[in-house]
């Protein structure tokens, strides 16, 4: 499918990307002792992690529908968002250790001007990084590109924060190292908490649109009295939806068979990212012709 073949080039592109700024503030920030800069480095390193976690959940959610899985294999892609969180958090457990290590045997990292130079080349790299995955997520409906860039905008506030930091321990200040590493711990562990809600929500099968729209197009289509019991589920890219309908008892069964054909082909053509649409008929006392009047 074109979508997976796009998520997983976006994939590639911010792995080799995400590595490449990781090995060098980690590599730098270990060469003159800056702990916020090492713990910003290895951030950036489980970035490219996620994009590995990433690029396995697509390769099993583009799988076709088979017998064990008719609904085809989506949701991997949501397990995969989760995975991206787990390995956030993981990554909080070597940096507060360090930090309070730090805080118990203080030392002063040396700070030059490569450092800031460093820093600067890497934010930007992260900002756009940051943006173009998030534009491209948010177009194609993918959970995992939308958690992935979530992850990569922490590493941006991480980065400004170390700069920050930068400062503090050139006016003499040393401990602002920890303390910055500590804050972008804080930031990698709520946008873990982020992304774990978002993935629920799929999980969950949380409500994908409201009720009144799926009603408003079903009851357009002429010979429909009313519309209730609907229900969504699915992504946002790759949603389902079962409804039900009343319809005239004295049609007939092909009559009503095309009913519910126009009634699903109404609800794809005008919502993105309908996969299926099932419509469930019921008998009413009455249903006039014109659609005047509307069985409840």
């Amino acid at each position: 499918m074109a979508y997976y073949s796009t998520v997983r080039r976006v994939l590639i592109i911010i792995f080799v990307l995400n590595l490449s700024v990781g090995l060098m503030k980690g590599a730098y920030g270990l060469y003159t002792n800056s702990l916020s800069m090492a713990a910003d480095g290895l951030h950036s390193i489980f970035d490219s992690s996620s994009n590995i976690i990433g690029l396995v959940g697509i390769a099993i959610a583009s799988r076709p529908p088979d017998k064990e899985h008719p609904y085809g294999h989506s949701k991997f892609e949501t397990f995969a968002s989760i995975g991206i969180a787990a390995l956030l958090f993981a990554s909080c457990i070597q940096v507060v250790e360090a930090a309070v290590n730090r805080f118990l045997n203080p030392s002063f990292p040396e700070i030059t001007y490569w450092s800031f130079a460093i820093m600067g080349a890497t934010l930007a790299v992260n900002v756009g990084v940051a943006a173009y995955e998030y534009i491209i997520g948010r177009r194609l409906k993918s959970s995992i590109l939308v958690a992935d860039s979530m992850h990569t905008r922490s590493d941006v506030y991480a980065s400004v924060g170390v700069i920050l930091g930068f400062f503090a321990v050139r006016m003499g200040y040393p401990l602002a190292d920890p303390i910055i590493a500590l804050i972008i711990t804080g930031l990698i562990i709520l946008t873990g908490i982020e992304i774990i809600k978002e993935s629920s929500r799929v999980l969950l099968d949380h409500a994908l649109i409201e009720e009144r729209v799926i009603r408003d197009l079903a009851e357009s289509v002429d010979g429909v009295c009313n519309c209730h019991r609907i229900r969504t589920r699915g992504t946002p890219g790759e949603m389902y939806i079962d409804l039900h309908i009343g319809v005239d008892p004295s049609l007939s069964i092909e009559a009503a068979h095309k009913l519910g054909l126009a009634v699903e082909n109404k609800i794809e053509e005008t919502i993105d990212g309908v996969r299926d649409v099932v419509v469930h008929m019921e008998p009413k006392e009455y249903c006039e012709i014109d659609g005047s009047d509307r069985a409840i």
